[in-house]
């Protein structure tokens, strides 16, 4: 006995157990529920048993870091939606606007949200936001988006349940009729209060290019400078960029010419005719043009989209060949049979009939009173 006495050590000398932290039954249930375990590595020197007695399970400091397991944070609403838009069989371009949708309208309020959290409050908070501040339509595009999002995390497991359906017709119908074309002394007014207007050259630019040419409204903000050719006055919108993925061929007026060669001065060293004002990388956002049309009072009475229904009525008007107007708006011919044999590009003779149309845009802006045509014969 004295032997052993004399072996035993110190009690100073023995070291002190690790620290731990016990838990209460709540606690514990509330931490292990909200864990996401992932396999440990194969290089861990030790298995972990967790006890199925959880009212007396330690719990240490460093558990999860000594066991090779770690804890995976849930997936935000901006991870899952850009992996929604990477799944979409489109073009780039439109995946670029939809993501430009989501990066003004959906991801400053809730992008890095968990995606578990978001809550039908939120969704109606951003709709609500967008319907006011971006109008109608990117409030539904927001709307659809969103419900596409959660869609994919609901079938991928990641969210429990669409917190857009129940708040999906908690915004009014839009009666506003946007797409009524303008009358020719409300096509002055527009173009008279544009010209005192004192924002952007880029967004003044765009518009004025926009009804020069009929062409889209994303068409005009995000045309590139090597697009152009200036000297024999033509725009060749590449097919990645048009509606129906086929090159668009458009004749300039000499109004927007002289426009293009003033801006290149500013903009020329760019890649796109129109730069953002943040990033000038990248073109300007079509949101662009609401919110000029909003400081003008001109919001809710006028969509840049009405502007092709404006230049068809009014063209029509004039007596110009339907053909010719509706190759301008890079229209298909719903006919199958003459869709088949008509492959005119009416170049020659929509360079003719978008130059008089320019001319008009500037007398109407004047205060002229100049009657269509058809009206003259009549």
């Amino acid at each position: 006995m004295a032997s052993l006495r004399k072996a035993s050590l110190p009690l100073a000398n023995i070291p002190a157990p690790p620290v731990v932290k016990r838990l209460k039954l709540p606690q514990l249930v509330a931490q292990v529920a909200d864990l996401r375990w992932q396999k440990p590595e194969k290089s861990a020197s030790r298995l972990v048993v967790w006890s199925s007695k959880v009212s007396t399970l330690p719990i240490s400091a460093n558990s999860t870091r000594s066991s090779g397991y770690s804890r995976v944070q849930p997936p935000s609403i901006d991870a899952v939606a850009r992996e929604w838009i990477a799944m979409k069989d489109w073009e780039e371009v439109t995946k670029k606007r939809r993501l430009d949708m989501l990066e003004r309208v959906v991801f400053p309020k809730i992008g890095m949200l968990p995606i578990k959290q978001v809550t039908p409050a939120h969704v109606l908070d951003v709709l609500k936001t967008a319907q006011k501040k971006n109008g109608p339509s990117v409030a539904a595009e927001a709307k659809r988006t969103m419900a596409g999002v959660f869609d994919l995390a609901v079938s991928t497991l990641r969210a429990d349940s669409d917190p857009v359906y129940p708040v999906r017709k908690a915004l009014p119908a839009n009666k506003t009729q946007h797409k009524r074309p303008l009358t020719t002394d409300e096509i002055g007014e527009l173009l008279r209060d544009l010209a005192s207007h004192g924002g952007r050259h880029e967004t003044l630019g765009a518009f004025r290019l926009m009804w020069w040419t009929l062409c889209r409204p994303s068409e005009a903000v995000e045309a590139k400078w090597a697009e152009f050719d200036l000297d024999n006055a033509t725009w060749k919108i590449p097919a990645e960029r048009m509606k129906k993925r086929k090159e668009h061929v458009v004749p300039l007026p000499t109004q927007a010419v002289q426009m293009l060669r003033g801006l290149h001065g500013i903009t020329g060293h760019c890649d796109h005719v129109f730069p953002g004002r943040d990033d000038r990388r990248k073109p300007m956002s079509v949101a662009s043009f609401r919110q000029m049309l909003n400081v003008l009072g001109w919001g809710g009475k006028y969509s840049p989209h009405a502007t092709r229904t404006t230049g068809s009525t009014r063209l029509n008007e004039m007596g110009f060949s339907a053909d010719w107007i509706e190759r301008q708006l890079a229209h298909v011919e719903p006919n199958a049979v003459r869709r088949t044999y008509n492959h005119a590009d009416y170049l020659a003779d929509r360079t003719k009939m978008m130059q008089q149309w320019a001319d008009m845009l500037t007398a109407w802006e004047k205060g002229a009173a100049i009657i269509p045509l058809s009206q003259k014969s009549a």
